[in-house]
């Protein structure tokens, strides 16, 4: 059996940067322990107290609010622990060149704690937000822990790029499209051309599956995505830096619904739980296109497309309206009211009442030319 090479890798300058900041983490704690200290971990607090809109920038940005972690609190010293393996656990990863999936790392640390029968982690659950704490901790995204989630959502169009030295031309990769790996930051994924004029985001792949067979984004030379419902971060990073990069504005398609709505704000502001990484994913310029709560009349569309409102829906769609980025503007106000008139959601698929294509012939190609969107 062939032996495992001990040349390790050579790091890249955004893994050295990493690696040193989980060394300084350690040797604080280090330190602190030399010094008689407590040994504590100060976290941002990742609540919605501590997150703030910034009306300059337009995203949302985590406030100064943090909670110390610490060692010897006994209703803390658990998680101090678990956050110490998951530094350890990101850190072999990025010196062995290697990454893990969120689950992988989750079965790599647990076990049992000697002498005692206790795990390290009972579940995935209790795993996950402590990789969201270290990624606060470091100011750094899960992905350059070298840590990945399931592929989730699709793109097709116009461009060509490498992916871990492979080339794509996502103009020809069929019916299915290019997967969105978890992992695009520039050291994966490389543009190298791309001739489309913008991207079109559409909420589920069902939609998108139609855009694709009908060719819009051959004949309106962009780039198509979808995000299979609320889009993972690798999706939402992706539409960042083809918009960033690549200077592409970003049109979204999304159900007549608070979720279409919700999904819009994420994309846009950026979200209340990851406000920390806003800087990075939030899109403040991208616009959303439809489907809008007045084509319901203006597509005449039929009744049997109507889904009733529940009052989770109306609660909602009023918490949005609510949105420090959405309660200001009068054109978000008249569509939310609108929606909750009607007293029904409609969803992308109500349009193909009309005709299999309307969506991809009609509706989408003339809000475009009439630049007929919300922002």
């Amino acid at each position: 059996m062939a032996k495992k090479s001990d040349t390790k890798p050579k790091l890249k300058p955004r893994d050295t940067e990493t690696i040193e900041q989980i060394v300084s983490l350690a040797n604080g704690i280090v330190t602190a322990a030399g010094g008689g200290r407590d040994l504590s971990i100060d976290i941002p607090t990742r609540s919605l107290a501590n997150v703030r809109y910034n009306k300059t920038r337009k995203i949302l940005e985590m406030g100064k609010g943090t909670n110390s972690r610490q060692l010897f609190n006994l209703s803390q010293a658990k998680s101090y622990m678990q956050t110490i393996l998951v530094a350890q656990g990101a850190s072999r990863l990025i010196g062995e060149g290697k990454s893990n999936s969120i689950r992988g790392l989750y079965y790599t640390l647990k076990h049992k704690i000697a002498p005692t029968s206790e795990n390290t982690f009972e579940d995935q659950a209790e795993c996950d937000p402590i990789i969201e704490d270290l990624e606060v901790i470091l100011g750094s995204l899960r992905e350059e822990l070298h840590l990945f989630a399931d592929n989730r959502g699709g793109m097709v169009g116009n461009i060509i790029l490498e992916d871990s030295g492979d080339e794509i031309n996502c103009g020809r990769m069929g019916s299915g499209g290019y997967a969105v790996p978890s992992i695009v930051e520039p050291e994966v994924i490389r543009f190298k051309e791309c001739t489309a004029k913008f991207v079109l985001h559409v909420e589920k792949g069902t939609v998108w599956q139609r855009f694709n067979e009908d060719k819009f984004w051959r004949n309106n030379n962009c780039i198509l995505t979808h995000g299979a419902g609320q889009p993972p971060r690798g999706v939402r990073r992706m539409l960042y830096r083809l918009h960033n990069e690549l200077k592409l504005p970003i049109y979204c398609l999304l159900d007549n619904d608070p979720w279409g709505y919700y999904i819009y704000s994420v994309i846009k502001q950026g979200s209340i739980n990851l406000a920390y990484e806003s800087q990075r994913m939030a899109i403040p310029e991208a616009r959303f296109l439809g489907l809008r709560s007045s084509d319901y009349e203006r597509c005449a569309l039929s009744d049997s497309v109507q889904i009733a409102l529940n009052d989770t829906d109306r609660k909602r769609a009023k918490q949005i309206a609510g949105y420090p980025w959405f309660a200001h503007k009068k054109s978000w106000q008249k569509e939310i009211d609108k929606m909750l008139d009607n007293g029904f959601k409609l969803e992308v698929e109500a349009l193909i009442s009309k005709d299999i294509s309307y969506v991809t012939e009609e509706y989408t190609p003339q809000r475009l030319k009439d630049q007929d969107w919300l922002d």
